[in-house]
């Protein structure tokens, strides 16, 4: 979750999936700061969901931040990060993977 406050602060948060599917003594990507979510206040804010190991593996919600940084919008910034999962991760198309991400200007992606 992303949101904006009266005073124009992001905030963000994010949760895991519980204990089903779990192996013992896995971290998820939640707890990751950069993977499951990253605030910037300047900026925005990204999280995912999904499989977490590709998650973690790409650091995308902390990509999306930097590419917001860059001028992408955050539409554009989530797509350009699943691509970029597709062409790193070999059976990515097979794999649960999602973002969303807002800016300061309050524009929205997924």
């Amino acid at each position: 979750m992303l949101a904006i406050d009266v005073n124009g602060d992001i905030s963000g948060a994010c949760s895991t999936g519980g204990l089903a599917f779990k192996y013992h003594g896995r971290v998820g990507d939640s707890p990751i700061i950069g993977a499951g979510l990253f605030v910037d206040n300047e900026i925005g804010g990204a999280t995912g969901t999904g499989f977490g190991e590709v998650i973690m593996k790409t650091v995308g919600s902390f990509a999306i931040v930097e590419l917001m940084r860059n001028g992408y919008a955050p539409q554009e910034a989530c797509e350009e990060i699943v691509k970029r999962i597709i062409k790193k991760i070999p059976n990515a198309k097979e794999l649960p993977v999602y973002y969303i991400a807002l800016n300061k200007q309050g524009e929205i992606g997924a």
